[in-house]
């Protein structure tokens, strides 16, 4: 019969160390160093099979180089309902220019009924084709 011998950390309650010398010492973690991801640079060679699936070296994705534009869109059926008001009409077309109005793209859900001339940056081209169905025009603006 095998007898098993007691924990000493059993024993010692009062320190803050529970009579085990320093605290890395006792820290329950083996030869990771620490709790967490210490230790798993680049000798944490125990470890880089479970690092490698995280991505945890290296360099990843892309970098935009250069400003991006903030495209704020607008359906054709928010403009006839909303911006009508806020239009020039001359000889029976409305003439709206949606760059002065905060919005840089023009986009097609919805129906034309009135006869538009419209000028923006970006529009899509089902846009287009509605309003000069309805025998309006999208003026693009040039881009520099």
């Amino acid at each position: 019969m095998i007898t098993h011998k007691r924990k000493k950390s059993g024993r010692y309650r009062g320190g803050t160390t529970h009579g085990c010398g320093s605290m890395k010492k006792r820290r329950g973690k083996g030869n990771k160093g620490g709790a967490g991801m210490a230790g798993t640079g680049k000798r944490g060679d125990s470890r880089k099979p479970s690092i490698w699936k995280k991505e945890y070296f290296g360099k990843h994705g892309f970098k935009r180089k250069g400003l991006k534009e903030k495209i704020n869109a607008i359906n054709i059926s928010d403009v006839e309902e909303k911006l009508l008001s806020k239009s020039v009409k001359e000889g029976g077309v409305y003439s709206i220019d949606l760059g002065k109005l905060g919005y840089n793209k023009l986009l097609g859900k919805g129906k034309v009924n009135n006869k538009l001339k419209i000028s923006v940056k970006y529009a899509s081209k089902k846009v287009i084709e509605s309003v000069k169905k309805a025998g309006g025009n999208v003026l693009l603006e040039l881009k520099k």
